[in-house]
């Protein structure tokens, strides 16, 4: 679970209704059934009119993600460097069948981007081919990540507009009535506007801020990833670990970097190193 995100929704939408609450005496004026059907239902189509039916329905998956822990947030950089750094002495040790031992389906299942540029480095090719490859897939995978929430941010942008809608339509109908009981405007045009407040919660207050955590989440990603391509770069140019260590720390703030003589379990070296 998120909790910056729950912390954020719920008390968003407790200062939203203690406002309405502690202003009038009223608050049900603020519920109409057709003005949600309107500004929701009509955000939803546009979404669907816009994307293909596979990126509108991963831009809802998204909204439920967003309020779950991110792997690739919560796991130190110094992790990532650890394990490249330990690659590098089982690679001095036992050669490429010993980075093959390490890909295990565990790994190809938690990191399928680390397994496959593993992969390529077991195969032989050279540091810069794999660089050419992994930054290749970095491209297209990012590519089809912001899509997802690009149409997440399209929807903010579009829940205000069919707000203004629901307000045009309420202000039509309550026009057309004027010839009756002048009394009845107040609440129509009341509840004309609720349309209006309706996209704005929705787009302020859900869509846009998604789309925003979302984006976040993927541009660490995309620096997780180009951390370890580099640290991969390194495995088939057979560099040493201490170099490794250096050259990635280079990436990550002073307080995460790894340091070998401080982080390293050289009794994980020797097991993986014998097991091969």
């Amino acid at each position: 679970m998120s909790l910056g995100t729950w912390f954020g929704f719920i008390g968003g939408c407790i200062m939203i209704v203690g406002s309405i609450l502690t202003a009038t005496d009223k608050p049900m004026a603020f519920v109409d059934i057709p003005s949600v059907i309107v500004v929701f239902g009509g955000t939803v189509m546009t979404c669907f009119i816009s994307y293909e039916m596979k990126t509108a329905l991963a831009s809802f998956k998204a909204m439920g993600s967003a309020f779950r822990k991110y792997k690739d947030i919560e796991e130190p950089m110094k992790d990532e460097i650890g394990r490249i750094v330990r690659w590098g002495y089982i690679i001095q040790k036992n050669g490429l069948q010993g980075l093959e031992n390490e890909v295990t389906d565990n790994l190809r299942q938690e990191e399928p981007f680390l397994a496959y540029g593993a992969d390529l480095v077991v195969t032989g090719y050279t540091g810069n081919e794999i660089m050419q490859i992994l930054e290749h897939m970095m491209e297209s995978q990012s590519e089809r990540r912001h899509l997802v929430s690009g149409a997440l941010m399209k929807m903010g942008g579009d829940a205000p507009a069919y707000g203004m809608l629901g307000t045009l339509i309420g202000l039509i109908i309550m026009l057309s009535n004027m010839a009756g009981d002048p009394a009845s405007i107040g609440p129509a045009m009341a509840v004309a506007l609720v349309t209006t407040f309706y996209g704005v919660i929705i787009a302020r207050l859900f869509c846009i801020p998604l789309a925003t955590k979302m984006n976040a989440r993927y541009d660490r990603s995309d620096f997780k990833n180009n951390l370890q391509m580099n640290g991969l770069v390194l495995l088939a140019e057979r560099k040493s670990p201490r170099y490794i260590q250096d050259k990635l720390n280079s990436f990550v703030d002073v307080t995460d970097q790894f340091l070998i003589d401080r982080d390293l379990n050289r009794e994980t070296i020797n097991s993986s190193s014998s097991e091969a």
